[in-house]
């Protein structure tokens, strides 16, 4: 009985597809996009009654949430959220969905106007630093949209 997939990985924490973030923790993955908003200009906020009974107790990226339907977290939009491209990163699920080719080219362009903008010192945990991961992100996401392929969140 052989294994027709091949070999299987073992993740712990988030997984992004195409070389965008490695397996890695869900909190390194929630400050550099917290890292990447304050770069951008948004603020972050202390969480409402609602979001707090719902188990978020860190800061919250000042978003218009209510604009957002659930199809949105997993990268699914009928029309771009506003001006900024960022937004499908910020308002995307941490653990799943995808970002579409389209929605990815536009996401990395925006990626590289912030990289300026980012500190290259080591950002804690396994973070070398947050203009290098931002790197990283961009690279995946112009690997998977030159292929055509959605990047996947897992």
């Amino acid at each position: 009985m052989g294994d027709t997939e091949g070999p299987r990985r073992i993740l712990v924490g988030l997984w992004v597809s195409h070389g965008c973030w490695d397996a890695g923790a869900y909190s390194a993955f929630s400050r550099w996009r917290d890292t990447l908003a304050l770069a951008a200009g948004y603020r972050l906020r202390e969480p409402d009654d609602d979001e707090r009974a719902a188990g978020v107790f860190g800061k919250v990226i000042d978003l218009p949430w209510e604009m957002f339907e659930a199809k949105n977290y997993q990268g699914e939009w009928d029309s771009p959220p506003g001006d900024d491209p960022l937004i499908f990163l910020l308002a995307h699920s941490d653990c799943d969905g995808v970002i579409h080719p389209a929605q990815g080219r536009h996401l990395a362009d925006r990626l590289e106007q912030l990289l300026p903008l980012l500190d290259e010192s080591r950002s804690g945990g396994h973070i070398t630093s947050m203009r290098g991961r931002t790197e990283d992100f961009i690279v995946g996401l112009r690997k998977a949209a030159s292929a055509d392929e959605d990047v996947e969140f897992g």
